[in-house]
Parts: C-alpha cells; structure tokens; sequence
C-alpha cells in the first residue's frame, strides 16, 4: 500500500499501521438521518460505510416494520415528511453530520406517469429542502432515478439543483451505475451531494472510482435462502420457455412476438424487457416493483420463473439476514424500490472521507475489489459485458 501526500509517493505503510488507519476512519461515526427509508438499502449501506443512523423516516408501514425488524436500535419514525418538518422541534432529534434520502421516484421514472412536482410524490422534494434548513446538517445526499434528469426536458433536475444551492450548499451531481460498484444490477441512479458552504472550501469531495470486478449473477446467486416467489401464468410460462438466457421478445418465433408485445411492437426502441430471460454470465436489468409484468420482466437463468425474493434481495446486495416484512407484493415492491446496499456504501465513504478530512487515509491507495457483503471470500474477475 502506498501513500501519496500532495501527489508525492513518500512511503510504504506498514500493515498493521494501515489497519489501524482504516479501523479508525470506520469507528469515525458521524451521524446521518435518512428520510424516505424504505426497506433500509440506502441506510444500511451507509451504515455499512461507518455512519451511525440516528433515525430513518419511513411513512410506509410495511417498510417499517422491516426497519424495524432488522435494526430495532434505528429510531424508527412512520410519519409523513410534511408533519416532521411542521413539528421538528418536538421531535428532540440531535445534530447530524447528513441527511439523506431518495424521494419518491415513481413521479420521474421512465416507467411510471412522469408527473414530476405536479404529482404529491414529487412535491415532497421541497419538504426534503425545509428539512435541510431547520437541521443544517453538514452535507446532504440525494438519490434518485435516471428520468430526473429528462423530465420536463432537464427543466425540473435545473429547478432542483439551483433550490439547493440557493440553501447554501455547494452541489455536485453524478450519474452512478450499480454494476461498477460491486452489484450485479445494471441499475442507473442519479447522486446529488451537497456540503455547506461555511465548510466546502476544506471539502475535497470524489465520487466514487467504479470497480474493475464486476458481478454477474452466476456470482451472486449461489446458495440463496429458500423463499417464496411470484410465479407466471401458464400461458406466459409456455411463451417465456422458448426464450433463450440472455433472450427477450425477439427470440420468439414472429408471429408470437407479435401477439405477446402487442401495441409495442411496432413501437420504436428495444423494448428488451419484454420477455427477458437474464443469463447467468450478465448482470440483471434494474429490478422493478413487479417482476412479472411484461413490459419489465426479469426471468430466471434456468427456471422459468420471475426472481424469488431472496434473489431478488441478492441482486440488490442486501445480507440474506434481511428480512422483509409484509405480503409477497409489498416484498417485491419494498426490494425493487431500495438502493442497492453495496452502491449505497461506496457513496457512503466517499462522503465520509470528505468529511472527515484525514490526509493519511484519504490518500491511501486501494486496489478496488469488491466482494458482496454477503458472500464469503473472492471471486473470480470477470470481463466487463454490455447487454
């Protein structure tokens, strides 16, 4: 290992003095309170990165109780966001280092109605914002999805960036793909990291170097849990079983591609997440709330059916000790909403670096390998692939 002081190569740091560096950059806890919660991926990763979660606000109740199932020590707060920021003094909450969080998504998604700040979801941003004026917390992390940045022809993500700004944070943006950071999911999320302008000049902030290692499912699902799973009507399971791994609608014969993409097939696009079968030596495509629908369909390698839970929490990176709590539905729904744990935790670092400002750690050089956190020893590197 070595260590670069001003972009100088000065010296080869021992082992155990580099160990006790790193160890103390983890035990380094400043605190975070995460809003939007969700089932915990963005939380758990940054907690993973050594933040300490001094509470997560969730309105869902399914989502909760997963929190709370999981971390029973979190403070966890099912509340709507406009009444904690309306009541913010009763709540005795401490001084943060961060606050974070992912506002709903659905209201930008490619996939959902695109309603933007004109939909409830959307306008609960400009309560993320009150927040960040009544705590003041050093820095923010916002995540979202890749259709931020189009909606309204780049027109709401400018109206978003300037808000922040006007806050007195000093922003930076990037877009972050969850397969350059150790999961294996091509899962594209938007990463808006704002610090305090009073502190922003000592800040040295980067966001995090993408993996050379990439996983694909052949290394991540082995060995998973037994759990329950959505299953495909016999029709589409007799119509999915002539797709190859690694196929989609253009493996079936013409005429049955026709009938089963319907109206969009003579849409313009790929449209390849009709009738996807994902294959072993490739990453999933993002996973949705709903695993068997046609136009996002996510089949397995060999078997022909959707992802269990269990994969489908693999995929996102999460422990197989996590639990989720509620109907099979609100499983799914819970897991494909959540930012994937290995992605969250390297954003997690980075900002924890920036923060804590410790040279003779910052400027360590690390080979990065990634390991899923929750499967034991190395894997083999694998080329990188493009679907």
């Amino acid at each position: 290992m070595l260590l670069f002081l001003n972009g100088a190569r000065t010296a080869i740091i021992p082992q155990l003095l580099l160990k006790k560096l790193l160890i103390d950059f983890m035990n380094n806890k400043l605190k975070v309170a995460e809003m939007f919660a969700g089932a915990g991926g963005l939380a758990l990763g940054l907690e993973e990165a050594g933040w300490e979660n001094i509470c997560c606000l969730e309105i869902v109740p399914d989502a909760c109780a997963t929190l709370k199932k999981n971390k029973p020590h979190w403070k966890i707060i099912q509340e709507d966001i406009t009444n904690l920021v309306a009541e913010f003094s009763t709540y005795n909450l401490p001084k943060i280092d961060l606050l974070s969080g992912g506002f709903p998504c659905q209201s930008f998604s490619f996939a959902g109605k695109k309603g933007g700040f004109q939909d409830k979801r959307g306008k609960v941003f400009h309560e993320f914002v009150k927040l960040l004026e009544l705590w003041q917390p050093k820095a923010f992390l916002i995540e979202n999805v890749r259709g931020l940045l189009a909606h309204e022809e780049g027109k709401t993500f400018k109206e978003i960036i300037r808000t922040l700004k006007s806050k007195n944070y000093q922003v930076q943006w990037k877009l972050l793909n969850s397969w350059d950071y150790g999961v294996a999911q091509k899962r594209e999320r938007v990463f808006i990291i704002g610090f305090r302008k009073d502190i922003s000049k000592k800040i040295d902030f980067d966001f995090p170097i993408s993996h050379t290692y990439k996983p694909v499912l052949k290394d991540i699902l082995n060995n998973v849990p037994p759990s329950q799973g959505a299953k495909y009507p016999k029709k589409k399971k007799k119509i999915l079983e002539l797709v190859p791994p690694g196929g989609c609608w253009r493996h079936l014969p013409p005429k049955i591609a026709k009938k089963y993409c319907g109206g969009s097939y003579h849409l313009d696009g790929g449209k390849t997440g009709i009738a996807r079968r994902i294959s072993w030596n490739e990453p999933s495509l993002a996973l949705t709330t709903s695993p068997q629908q046609k136009q996002t369909e996510r089949c397995h390698p060999d078997e022909t059916r959707p992802f269990t839970v269990r994969e489908y929490a693999r995929i996102q990176s999460f422990p197989d000790d996590w639990e989720f709590a509620g109907s099979l539905h609100s499983q799914y729904k819970q897991i494909g909403n959540a930012v994937p744990v290995n992605l969250a935790k390297e954003v997690g670092l980075a900002v924890k670096k920036a923060l804590i400002r410790k040279k003779e750690i910052l400027k360590v050089y690390e080979p990065k390998v990634s390991t899923p956190i929750y499967q034991p020893g190395e894997f083999k590197k694998t080329p990188e692939r493009s679907l």
